[in-house]
């Protein structure tokens, strides 16, 4: 699984590693789309009106999306 991450008009591919999930507790299996919600809820703080944007908390951009592999 990768994140998207926004940063100075470039798309980024983060893959995701132990470490940025090693804090979640799942008590049983989950579908990578729902992972993928349960990161951008941890990773990033939602930016309201006029901005609309979910910024990564570590300042590395903004975070767009998952892939799936």
């Amino acid at each position: 699984m990768e994140l998207i991450i926004l940063n100075d008009g470039l798309y980024n591919l983060v893959s995701v590693t132990k470490d940025m999930v090693q804090h979640i507790k799942l008590f049983s299996s989950i579908e990578c789309m729902d992972l993928c919600e349960i990161l951008r809820i941890e990773l990033s703080t939602y930016a309201g009106p006029p901005f609309n944007k979910n910024i990564m908390n570590d300042g590395s951009g903004y975070f767009y999306g998952c892939i799936c592999n």
